[in-house]
């Protein structure tokens, strides 16, 4: 059984995370788990500790009753509340379970806003293992039918090929495989030829659906979204490409995705470990 965590502050905004998050526990037997994690601000401040638990918990009835008739019967809806750091918490929480995966909305309210938006909404991102998947605004999804799994040149680009493929199979979604360069050469056209085809091998032995193509542009970001727009995609699967030695912090490509995006975001951390060899490989 899956474990989808779902970070939640009750406000209108965090729970287009939940909505996402049903959709796919009703392909596959799922626990989601919300998480609220306790922080004062000065835009809410319930009373004491106590009160806020008291507040919280009340608010998650409130959401479960809402909620279940809309979930599958094989998947459950239940919350923990926590206290801490909340990048921290929500992190934690997921990497205690083998089969989990964090969904959630890059917009709330209060100090959950200050974390998810800006500089701050990658920390959750960048200091787990685990799959991560974004949406920005209230566009959900009712079916994902298409799936955009651009290919670059590094190695690390692959990563994200188990995962997507997984997702791609609840669906039974169509998977556009796409590479793309700046900077056209024999070397690059023969190394991202090869990773496409491996790919679609890949994709090909699991049973998906799946179409390639080959894209050239300085913009990765751009030609990304505009390649999903004329597809009309569901999902996009990234890497989240860090720079320097930090862990929080991600490169200008994904930053920008998960900022422009209209369509839900799958990001990958480059340190992901649940691969299989063909995708260990320097290609």
């Amino acid at each position: 059984m899956y474990r989808i965590i779902v970070p939640v502050d009750f406000s209108e905004e965090s729970l287009y995370g939940l909505e996402l998050a049903i959709l796919f526990a009703n392909k596959a037997a799922c626990k989601i788990e919300m998480v609220y994690v306790q922080k004062k601000s000065l835009d809410y401040n319930p009373g004491p500790k106590d009160g806020e638990i008291k507040y919280a918990e009340k608010e998650f009835f409130k959401i479960q009753e809402k909620y279940k008739k809309n979930i599958h019967t094989k998947s459950e809806l239940v919350y923990i509340i926590k206290s801490g750091r909340i990048y921290r918490e929500i992190v934690n929480q997921a990497n205690s379970f083998k089969d989990s995966f964090i969904v959630a909305s890059t917009h709330g309210a209060s100090d959950f806003e200050k974390f998810f938006i800006g500089s701050n909404a990658f920390k959750i991102i960048s200091s787990t293992i685990k799959p991560v998947i974004t949406i920005r605004g209230n566009t959900i999804p009712k079916k994902i039918n298409k799936i955009i799994l651009p290919l670059d040149i590094s190695v690390d680009t692959r990563q994200k090929v188990p995962f997507t493929a997984e997702l791609a199979k609840l669906f039974n979604a169509e998977v556009h495989v796409i590479t793309i360069t700046s900077l056209q050469t024999d070397d690059i056209s023969k190394k991202l030829s090869a990773y496409s085809k491996q790919v679609c091998e890949y994709l090909d032995n699991q049973g998906i659906k799946n179409k390639s193509d080959a894209l050239i542009g300085s913009k990765l970001t751009d030609i990304v979204l505009d390649y999903s727009d004329k597809v009309k995609a569901d999902l996009i699967s990234i890497m989240t490409e860090q720079v320097s030695d930090s862990n929080f912090i991600l490169g200008t490509a994904a930053q920008e995705m998960l900022n422009k995006s209209n369509v839900p975001i799958l990001s990958i951390n480059p340190k992901e470990l649940h691969l299989s060899e063909a995708f260990r490989t320097q290609g």
